[in-house]
């Protein structure tokens, strides 16, 4: 009776006492590591949080009080006291101070991401005791990193690149829209601040001009896009469907014609066409020659230059959409076509009943992505008319300017880094509502097993 008593009494410890140690990897990373002889592991988790914590004792904290200042002296001529002659007081930088807090929150990040590694690895320590199994050795560890695990050893430096590449740039050109960096506070002579919601109540109805360019803006780039896209995407079946109709010879031919504009880079050509275009350029001087008046096909008139833009992107897109279909309707089955016939339907019902059902199954993925690349078009935009006419109704933007190409130009040629990274995220925000809500309804997305 005494012996079942010892042994009841026994049997906790041991696992009390791993429990222990790996409690103690909550505060120390590697302790239960170490305690169960993984030293060199143990050691790599110990040297990260002491390397950790004295970076944030030494810089990290003051660069994320940084973040919330945005830096407070002022760069200007200050007279020292004991000196007659006053000199110039080196400013903080803004930016540099939002950049380095927020790579100190991403490496904040990265460590927390790290810590919750060194608690998997205490449980799995516990375990391997708990079962009576031998831990693993460090050089077995790295071997399981090039075999088992080779998608971690392969996917971790990737990860690390994107976040602090990738990531890091997007958050900073973000958090810009809440600032107000712009002409007036250009660093590091002056310095720009928090002002929270204010360039999106701006852009929405607090100024009457910028709210005024950004809906008209916006109106003409879904306009765009819409017209591109579809009208693009139409004719292109329907030159798909005149190439690889029957009875058609060299087909190969027109074919490698119309893949001539992909294969020239698109700039050249749109730069070829704005020449042509051009109030002095071919096109004029043919109609002169005939006897009509020169049109200012791009620069003084809105709804040339729209429709100018419209026809060349028409000369570059479809191509593309004439490429895809023509795959997509080798492999119509042709006894759709036949029962058809056979049932008297017209060339026209064939064409919206089985046809184009048909290739927009398939190709409701790329009709998107086609639409959402339209809305981002920049280089028909700015390649052709650079956004004119101009017109002072608008905050610099033209007629013909896109979101993307007005943002552009508040950039570079204004340097309203604020206002640009809030029209940006404008941007975001409509192309990704439109992709999801568009893309979930589709029968690409919805009906993929049930297409014959």
């Amino acid at each position: 009776m005494k012996i079942a008593v010892a042994q009841k009494n026994e049997t906790p410890l041991p696992k009390l006492t791993f429990q222990y140690k790996e409690a103690g990897s909550y505060f120390i990373m590697g302790f239960a590591n170490l305690v169960n002889r993984q030293i060199v592991k143990g050691l790599i988790f110990f040297s990260l949080e002491v390397l950790y914590i004295i970076f944030m004792v030494k810089k990290g904290t003051g660069l994320i009080g940084g973040l919330y200042t945005l830096g407070t002296r002022k760069q200007g001529w200050v007279t020292k006291p004991g000196s007659l002659l006053p000199v110039l007081q080196q400013g903080d930088n803004s930016m540099l101070f939002l950049l380095y807090g927020i790579a100190t929150l991403v490496i904040t990040g990265v460590f927390v991401l790290l810590y919750f590694v060194n608690l998997s690895s205490a449980r799995k320590a516990l375990s391997y005791r708990l079962k009576g199994k031998r831990q693993n050795s460090f050089i077995k560890d790295v071997k399981e990193l090039a075999d088992e695990k080779f998608h971690v050893s392969m996917m971790t430096l990737p990860v690390l690149g994107v976040l602090f590449i990738t990531v890091l740039p997007i958050i900073f050109m973000i958090l810009i829209a809440f600032t107000n960096y712009d002409r007036e506070h250009q660093v590091p002579g002056n310095l720009f601040r928090w002002v929270g919601l204010t360039n999106f109540k701006n852009l929405l109805g607090g100024n009457s001009i910028l709210s005024g360019t950004f809906s008209h803006v916006l109106g003409w780039t879904l306009v765009w896009a819409a017209i591109a896209t579809f009208s693009c995407y139409f004719l292109g079946i329907i030159v798909a469907l005149m190439i690889n109709k029957k009875g058609i010879r060299f087909k190969s031919v027109w074919r490698s014609i119309l893949v001539t504009t992909i294969a020239i880079p698109q700039f050249i050509s749109l730069l070829i066409m704005q020449n042509m275009f051009n109030y002095y350029g071919p096109i004029n001087e043919l109609l002169v020659s005939m006897g009509f008046g020169r049109v200012d096909f791009l620069t003084n008139n809105a709804m040339n230059a729209r429709i100018v833009v419209l026809v060349v992107n028409l000369w570059i897109g479809i191509p593309y959409t004439m490429l895809i279909t023509s795959g997509i309707l080798m492999n119509v089955p042709a006894e759709l076509y036949e029962s058809a016939k056979i049932d008297g339907a017209s060339a026209v019902q064939i064409f919206f009943k089985i046809t184009l059902p048909y290739v927009l199954f398939v190709t409701a993925p790329y009709l998107i992505t086609q639409f959402i690349g339209n809305l981002n078009n920049f280089n028909v935009i700015f390649l052709l008319t650079g956004g004119a006419p101009t017109t002072t109704e608008y905050y610099q933007a033209g007629k013909t300017d896109l979101l993307v190409t007005w943002l552009y130009k508040l950039t570079v040629n204004n340097y309203d880094y604020c206002l640009a990274s809030t029209i940006g995220i404008f941007s975001f925000v409509v192309c990704a509502v439109i992709s999801l809500l568009t893309y979930h309804r589709t029968s690409s997305y919805k009906k993929e097993e049930e297409f014959q």
